[in-house]
């Protein structure tokens, strides 16, 4: 009995700040608007070559018709146009590129000559393609500071696991890539690189951790990414900025050399590598070179027909009055893409997973159970001395802190578990558990769940703490280790419009697939200019 009331009284809590953050969304509205009212513009792509897949690029590269120096040539010169806009580039190596892509060339050319072209490529879909690094996920040589001021200068000594994988099959990595502090937050903002803007409308947010990397793609300036995704670090950036952004099946991708890592057992099978991309046909391919030797796990190859899939659809995880509720827009386009799927041949399942209204006290209660998180914000001068959360604050507001407000905010969120009684962690994880199980049932390896993104598209910036709650839409499926791709399916208000498509454990290739379909029912990217 007591346990029920200590639950209602947490469950009406929750509720309580939820109404709260609705009414300040209303409220405080007219303030983001004001201070946005300025609508600079990216400039718009006149490079036709910045329009086409990284696929394309790659056969024009091997056919002769293009030269890698020539693409990664082109490439930089967008960079360098849109990047003071954007404030997405931590640090370059464009030199080193151009020397990558001359090598390239120098093999494509002999290969020819001798007549084994087919055998260099074998194995490199994209030879001579360039790609941009999120910082988080380590390229050797540059910056591996990740937004953290404590950690300002320094220098991956070697590329983490995905890199490594992309640059074996002769991808040219050109950057890394702004994130939040840490990756500990949903807007790529920190005290050290400051603030990435969305192509889009540059007052607002690119989201995160990925931001820096959903904004270069988004305008052309970035035809392949290597990303990360731990609580919709992927999926919302993507859906902001109108990409394609996949989070696979766990421990298919190595996430060696990721920054920040723990311990726990779990994080490895919350944090994922993944590819982004502008085209849908650019994600298989690339997920398949990060996996490496995993990637037979996948069974990328194998087809998917449309008549044997079976599409489940959900416009919003809850109608509760306590949550931000979806937008129109996306809700439209879950809706619509359901029915695109169904035209061509896949069922519709009437059947509603009314366990995901849980969603925020199922994630927070797996996730923040994490044993080291705490070591994550800790002094890497002072490892033992654990700061103290309104010092920091204090700090922040005249000037001095060393923290971000999100890392702080992500900090609060872990010592309180969103005020989650201590006694109801337990359900919720066993919840999330039995989740898991009728998912997997469900989906089996033929099904898929259409769901949103984000409870708003991407809004102003500062906005990220009011809308804190859209990442129900995405961190759960961390937590239950889902695969799922963000789409793109059309504009709003001159902003994208992405929803979510999740399957079953090792089924990536049905997200993939749909994700295919889907851009040639919707049309996809749409360059931000």
């Amino acid at each position: 009995m007591h346990q029920l009331v200590r639950q209602h009284r947490m469950e009406v809590g929750v509720r309580i700040v939820g109404i709260i953050l609705r009414v300040l969304n209303f409220l405080l509205a007219p303030l983001f608007w004001l201070r946005a009212r300025n609508r600079r513009r990216i400039p718009p792509i006149k490079d036709t070559l910045l329009l086409r897949s990284a696929t394309d690029i790659a056969a024009a590269i091997r056919s002769g018709e293009l030269t890698s120096e020539e693409v990664v040539s082109r490439y930089i010169t967008r960079l360098q146009e849109v990047n003071p806009l954007l404030n997405a580039v931590v640090d370059e190596r464009y030199r080193d590129a151009l020397n990558d892509a001359r090598e390239v060339d120098r093999l494509i050319s002999e290969a020819r000559i001798r007549g084994n072209l087919d055998k260099l490529i074998a194995d490199k879909p994209f030879l001579g393609v360039p790609c941009t690094v999120k910082e988080s996920c380590s390229l050797a040589g540059l910056s591996n500071a990740v937004g953290c001021l404590e950690h300002a200068g320094r220098r991956a000594t070697s590329d983490g696991g995905g890199v490594r994988a992309v640059r074996r099959a002769g991808i040219i990595p050109l950057l890394v890539s702004n994130t939040p502090e840490l990756c500990l937050g949903w807007e790529t903002t920190n005290l050290l690189r400051g603030t990435t803007n969305n192509p889009y409308c540059l007052n607002r947010t690119a989201g995160g951790s990925s931001g820096g990397e959903a904004a270069l793609l988004a305008c052309g300036a970035s035809a392949l990414s290597v990303s990360s995704d731990i609580a919709g670090s992927i999926r919302i950036p993507a859906a902001f900025c109108g990409v394609y952004g996949h989070k696979p099946t766990p421990g298919i991708i190595s996430i060696e050399g990721h920054v920040p890592t723990l311990t726990d057992e779990n994080y490895a099978k919350f944090l994922t590598v993944g590819p982004m991309t502008r085209f849908a046909e650019d994600l298989g391919p690339l997920l398949k070179i990060m996996a490496g030797d995993n990637a037979h796990l996948l069974d990328l190859d194998k087809p998917v027909h449309l008549d044997q899939l079976k599409v489940f659809h959900m416009c919003e995880a809850t109608s509760s009055a306590a949550l931000l509720r979806v937008p129109r827009a996306v809700q439209s386009a879950v809706t619509r893409a359901a029915h695109h799927l169904q035209r061509r041949g896949a069922a519709l399942a009437h059947e509603k997973f009314t366990e995901l209204e849980d969603s925020v006290e199922m994630s927070v209660s797996v996730f923040f159970s994490m044993k080291d998180i705490p070591n994550m914000l800790q002094d890497p001068a002072n490892p033992k001395h654990d700061k103290s959360l309104l010092l920091e604050l204090l700090k922040l507001v005249f000037g001095g802190g060393s923290r971000s407000l999100q890392a702080l905010g992500f900090a609060l969120l872990h010592r309180k578990m969103l005020y989650i009684p201590q006694a109801a962690v337990p359900h919720y994880r066993r919840r999330a558990a039995r989740l898991r199980q009728l998912m997997q049932e469900k989906l089996g390896d033929s099904g898929v769940l259409l769901y949103p993104v984000h409870n708003s598209l991407a809004h102003f910036h500062q906005q990220v703490f009011l809308r804190a709650s859209g990442v129900m839409y995405t961190m759960l499926f961390n937590v239950l280790g889902l695969p799922a791709t963000a789409v793109p399916v059309g504009m709003h208000g001159g902003l994208p419009v992405g929803i979510q498509v999740i399957a079953a454990p090792n089924q990536d290739r049905l997200c993939l697939a749909v994700a295919k379909e889907l851009e040639k029912g919707f049309g996809g990217w749409q360059p931000a200019a």
